[in-house]
């Protein structure tokens, strides 16, 4: 059965974005956006076998068309279903260079992943978010995964720090614009290594050296259910043992 409202994931692998995916699929019918069906299917599967309602959508963020296309089924499959949230969380754009030896479509990746795919899920989400805010339960929520590189231009991350640089001032500029509207535009800073499957065999001095992809998915829910008298623009996330 669907719920009253929606949640949409852009970004989806077997890490964070699936542990995202289950806990908005508690309360909301969630769709998946990734330009992957790999990625997102596993847990499309589960969520619906475990009596939630997913959807996945092969999604490029970075391309306006195809987000355009996206949420013009969204739309069309859950007509009259105000949306509740939209997480910003794809990986695209990272790359570790040293910056004499970048070329110029490596340096825009990060621009064209991060600051551009956010624009485009922005354009689309904020719309709806106005439009149905008056039926939900919270405040309608967008949520921008950042990192370490959205406050550190590290050496060798010029391209992907610009990104995050970049989509960091996009989400304080529309948490300006759209906070006073009642809707609740967030930046979270993930700063560490995150315990996913690429990074199991890292090994560290403490076993849980690593973010755990499930709290982060709460804190991403504690962030939605926030009311409007207690808007947290920027969320910062580490294990307790990472040097900052």
């Amino acid at each position: 059965m669907a719920s009253k409202a929606l949640a949409v994931i852009a970004g989806v692998g077997p890490g964070t974005g699936a542990s995202i995916a289950r806990r908005f699929a508690q309360a909301y019918s969630v769709v998946l956006l990734a330009r992957n069906p790999d990625n997102f299917n596993p847990v499309v599967q589960e969520i619906n076998s475990s009596g939630g309602q997913a959807i996945g959508i092969s999604t490029d963020v970075a391309n306006a068309d195809s987000v355009n296309t996206a949420f013009d089924e969204i739309v069309k499959k859950f007509p009259d279903t105000p949306l509740a949230a939209t997480i910003f969380n794809p990986g695209g754009g990272f790359v570790r260079k040293p910056f004499l030896e970048l070329t110029e479509d490596e340096f825009s990746l990060g621009f064209e992943a991060q600051a551009k795919g956010a624009f485009h899920i922005a354009k689309r989400s904020l719309p709806l978010f106005l439009e149905g805010k008056d039926k939900l339960s919270y405040p309608p929520t967008l949520i921008f995964t950042g990192a370490t590189a959205s406050l550190k231009g590290s050496a060798n991350f010029a391209a992907f720090a610009s990104g995050k640089f970049a989509l960091r001032a996009l989400a304080q500029s529309l948490a300006r614009e759209f906070g006073p509207q009642g809707v609740h535009v967030s930046h979270a800073i993930i700063d560490g290594v995150i315990d996913i499957p690429r990074t199991k065999g890292w090994v560290f001095e403490h076993e849980d050296a690593k973010l755990s992809p499930d709290a982060i998915a709460d804190s991403y829910w504690h962030l939605h259910t926030q009311p409007r008298t207690t808007f947290a623009f920027e969320l910062d996330l580490r294990p307790y043992i990472e040097k900052w």
